[in-house]
């Protein structure tokens, strides 16, 4: 210490190196410190594997989707795949709960098993006036793939069905099927979800649970995106508004108004890499003429979008979550817009590598949970679950 006094008093270049060494320091630091804030709002230390591809008895683990319980327990469902990653074949919708935010979750639970068969797309709602937790899902056999129901030369066809559990997911009830009231005679394919689905919170329609969903029309292969609701808390559910356009399938929704809904969609129209939407004005019953969101690049994927609401004066988010890339199933994005959907302002990847599809939730301590599919070299290495701290976002 000493010495650098001298050589202090003695120099006057080494004092205005070191000067400009400390300027630089600051100027460096002022200059970053933006970034960090921002990298402090959207990363976080608990990103881990929920499901792991080979774990559990299973070969694969995909389909992720994802839930908070009005109890405030996490629920992490997904598609287990028997014995290998294709989508046929023996398939079980599985579970694993979380009773703290996240930060540590329960055994595997096995919610639907029958046998050979394909019990997926798992696609749960909470109805907040009675905590019951609706699960709505697809089932096919076994040995049809997608491309025989497609073509009608399947031994069976897609069928829809329906459970609940009143003990925030230890115990479900026994799968009812409602096909006949969901899907029409002419539908092939259909798949509910995979993602959430919300409840209306607004309007003379409060109270109505809604399942996004997709189907195909036979001998024309056009696919549509629709929803489905109930009105009487769970006990039956039917067809809502289905998109005038096709080229959609996998859908995710949020309320951006009173009787105002956002249709976000998997497009498969390539002359745009963007995801398509539609806005309905009743509730879901119909949907307007489908346009393309120029922000929200996609490489022909599920995605996940959710309506975040802060008590007081704070405004109303969403929240997107997708592979953000225009061509391959990479850069796990999650996007944040302050007017409900018109545009989308800050991004952050939470996985550069390999990543496909995903959901999100709030947890208990307002925070995000982002759960989706990704690896090191395959999307489908596993299925991971990310917190996201909201506390350093700049209102």
């Amino acid at each position: 210490m000493k010495r650098a006094n001298i050589l202090r008093s003695r120099c006057p270049f080494i004092v205005y190196r070191q000067f400009k060494m400390k300027f630089f320091i600051l100027h460096t630091l002022f200059l970053i410190y933006p970034l960090l804030c921002l990298s402090s709002f959207y990363s976080s230390d608990n990103t881990k594997y929920i499901f792991k591809s080979g774990l559990d008895g299973y070969n694969t683990f995909r389909i992720p989707t994802t839930i908070t319980t009005i109890s405030g327990v996490v629920l992490a469902f997904a598609e287990g795949r028997k014995n290998s990653s294709s989508d046929t074949g023996d398939i079980d919708i599985v579970l694993k709960r979380s009773l703290d935010g996240g930060k540590t979750w329960g055994e595997l639970i096995v919610v639907r098993d029958d046998a050979n068969n394909v019990c997926g797309n798992p696609s749960p709602v909470v109805d907040s006036k009675t905590g019951k937790i609706f699960l709505l899902s697809t089932w096919n056999r076994g040995d049809d793939s997608e491309k025989e129901i497609i073509d009608l030369i399947s031994n069976d066809t897609r069928r829809i069905y329906v459970m609940h559990s009143e003990d925030d997911g230890l115990n479900w009830t026994a799968p009812k099927e409602i096909t006949s009231s969901v899907k029409k005679s002419n539908w092939t394919w259909y798949a509910t979800g995979p993602v959430h689905g919300i409840q209306i919170q607004k309007g003379k329609k409060s109270g109505r649970m809604i399942i996004p969903c997709d189907h195909i029309v036979a001998k024309t292969k056009k696919y549509f995106s629709h929803i489905i609701y109930s009105d009487d808390g769970g006990n039956t559910w039917e067809i809502g508004g289905i998109t005038p356009q096709d080229n959609v399938n996998e859908c995710t929704i949020a309320e951006i108004g009173r009787g105002k809904l956002i249709l976000n969609m998997r497009n498969y129209d390539r002359t745009k890499m963007n995801r398509q939407i539609s806005i309905s004005k009743d509730y879901g019953e119909s949907w307007e003429k489908l346009r393309f969101d120029e922000t929200l690049v996609e490489p022909i994927c599920q995605a996940s979008i959710l309506r975040y609401t802060f008590k007081g004066k704070k405004r109303n988010f969403l929240f997107f979550l997708n592979p953000g890339d225009k061509n391959d199933r990479k850069n796990m994005t999650l996007r944040l817009s302050r007017d409900l959907g018109l545009s989308w302002e800050e991004k952050i990847i939470l996985h550069k590598g390999p990543s496909a599809y995903s959901d999100i939730t709030k947890l208990p301590n307002g925070n995000l949970g982002c759960f989706f599919e990704a690896g090191l070299n395959s999307p489908y290495e596993g299925i991971k679950f990310q917190e996201i701290n909201l506390n350093n976002i700049k209102w």
